[in-house]
This record gives C-alpha cells, structure tokens and sequence, in this order.
C-alpha cells in the first residue's frame, strides 16, 4: 500500500493526474484486508473466506480485461477491412 501511497503522491507533486485503476482498488482491499486482526476463530474464518473471494474476483476481472483487450483488437481489424473495401 505504501508503493501505491508513494506512487499517488509523486503524481500530486508533479501535476499529473492519476487515474486508479481496477487493480489499484483490488490491492488496496488486500492490503487492507491484510491489516485486520481478528478478534475470533469465527472473524479469523470469514476474513480467509473475503481473502479467498477477492482473490478469485481478481482472477476473474483479469480474464474479463484480456477478453476485452482481445476483442477490442479484433473489432479494429475488422474496422480495417471495412474501410479499406
């Protein structure tokens, strides 16, 4: 988190925009999940299982941004073709 913290800072100093992006909300919910302490072996159970879930939601939203990305190539190809008929 502090990488990230470090990262946004510069940007401010520097007057650039910065723009969070999905993966940046992904690990800052890890690193936060990472930070709590458990007060009960029922807490301790329910944050592995959030651990878990974010971690395949992670998976999953980067399969979903390759799909995207791939389409996205092929859709421009096809564009190509089009106009070049």
């Amino acid at each position: 988190m502090n990488s990230l913290l470090n990262k946004v800072t510069k940007k401010i100093l520097l007057g650039e925009g910065f723009q969070n992006g999905p993966s940046a909300y992904f690990q800052s919910m890890q690193d936060l999940i990472g930070q709590v302490r458990p007060g009960s072996k029922k807490d301790s159970h329910r944050l592995g299982l959030v651990k878990e879930n974010l971690s395949r939601l992670k998976s999953h939203f980067r399969k979903l941004e390759e799909k995207v990305t791939r389409l996205e190539e092929e859709l421009k190809i096809l564009q190509e073709n089009v106009q070049g008929e």
